[in-house]
């Protein structure tokens, strides 16, 4: 047997003592897999604060649904990791990511020069430019921060100071705008 079906088996039998009401099992759960889950989570939201919201608030829902867990649909890992991972999306989704703290401030801060300079930097003969040249400066600037930058779509929305949805149009009409240009 695995070191994984191991830890599979260990935990399964957790969330079984959790489902009958064992709250030392919980803490157990919690020791056992919260490390592994906030990198996961953390690498959905890019925020350790965050991220550790979203494990804690993905094992208060376990604790009111353990007795839903049902290990022959699934193992109680992949269970508790379906829970955190939902929960980060929904936590990106609600706009909770964008609370900024001063180092994201100053980092988003420097990101307009950054994105500037970088479409500065391109070569006037570069198709790529022209082709940027023609997009409106926020379709513009959303790609930039987006791709070059590495910026999430959240973290864009913050930075323009728009909705979410209207930036993710912005991003996907402006690439279709560039594909069509660039061919």
């Amino acid at each position: 047997m695995s070191a994984v079906e191991r830890s599979d088996q260990f935990c399964d039998g957790l969330m079984l003592r959790v489902a009958s009401g064992d709250r030392e099992a919980l803490g157990d759960l919690f020791a056992s897999e919260a490390g592994r889950l906030i990198a996961i989570a953390r690498r959905i939201l890019r925020r350790k604060d965050l991220a550790e919201e979203a494990v804690q608030e993905g094992f208060i829902a376990a604790w009111k649904h353990a007795p839903r867990f049902d290990p022959a649909r699934g193992s109680a890992r992949a269970w508790l990791t379906t829970i955190v991972r939902n929960r980060a999306l929904n936590m990106l989704r609600d706009g909770q990511r964008l609370r900024l703290t001063g180092d994201d401030m100053a980092r988003h801060g420097e990101s307009d020069s950054s994105a500037d300079a970088a479409f500065e930097a391109l070569d006037e003969a570069d198709a790529l430019k022209h082709c940027l040249s023609q997009l409106d400066e926020a379709r513009r600037r959303s790609i930039l921060l987006a791709y070059v930058l590495g910026y999430t779509h959240g973290e864009i929305a913050a930075k323009l100071n728009a909705p979410l949805g209207t930036v993710k149009a912005w991003i996907r009409r402006g690439v279709i705008a560039l594909q069509e240009c660039l061919s």
